[in-house]
């Protein structure tokens, strides 16, 4: 895998979360959706990420104490990228000509 180093976008959108995140020891169901729009955004925007530089950026920033969300919230950013990934890949399939008649 190529190192891919987090764009200022990115940083901005991880110090939004670190800003509305008040208990940083655990995250509640509507921070976690939060989370997700954020990372939707950035991924329908053509940002791309390393989800281990955003849980090493996470570790590093400061305020996060608990291993806990740190985990959660890569795992969401991996989820999401992965998602968006594998629904572009379907779009660009199903808009190519592929001669099957349909």
């Amino acid at each position: 895998m190529v190192f891919v180093p987090l764009t200022n976008n990115v940083i901005i959108k991880l110090n939004e979360i670190t800003t509305m995140i008040e208990d940083k020891s655990k995250l509640t169901e509507s921070e976690v959706e939060e989370i997700k729009v954020i990372f939707q955004d950035l991924v329908k925007n053509g940002e791309r990420y390393d989800v281990d530089e955003i849980e090493f950026w996470f570790e590093n920033e400061g305020s996060w104490t608990t291993r806990g969300p740190i985990i959660r919230i890569a795992n969401l950013s991996s989820y999401i990228q992965d998602k968006h990934q594998q629904t572009a890949h379907l779009r660009l399939i199903s808009d190519d000509d592929c001669s099957c008649g349909h």
